[in-house]
């Protein structure tokens, strides 16, 4: 059994920086890949970034390209998402995601996900 485990996100105004972790557990946790998803009120669950777990390769939405950094510890099974230049419309519940099979090119699709984090909230408001 795998568990993604999230911690971090808040209240930062405009402009504002905030670091998101996800800690992975579990004695068969080999992901090919993790990342992280965003869900604003009344929307649906969009990709915001992914990281391949061996190697690094990484990827963004182009709402986030610049101002997002996914990064990962391999030896603590540990993904972050470093959000800098927050914006309003950044406000969203974040969740981070885990597969063994996805890319990063793939890892887009929320219905495609293996395992998810519980969610934290991000709110950027002043």
């Amino acid at each position: 059994q795998v568990q993604l485990v999230q911690s971090g996100g808040g209240l930062v105004q405009p402009g504002g920086s905030l670091r998101l972790s996800c800690a992975a557990s579990g004695r068969t946790f080999s992901p090919n890949v993790m990342g992280w998803f965003r869900q604003a009120p009344g929307k649906k669950r969009d990709f915001v970034a992914a990281i391949r777990w061996s190697g690094g390769s990484t990827s963004y939405a182009d709402s986030v390209k610049g101002r997002f950094a996914i990064s990962r510890d391999s030896a603590k099974s540990t993904v972050y998402l470093q959000m800098n230049s927050l914006k309003p419309e950044d406000t969203a519940i974040y969740y981070c995601a885990a597969s063994p099979t996805l890319t990063i090119w793939t890892m887009t699709n929320p219905d495609d996900v293996d395992y998810w984090g519980q969610g934290t909230q991000v709110t950027v408001s002043s």
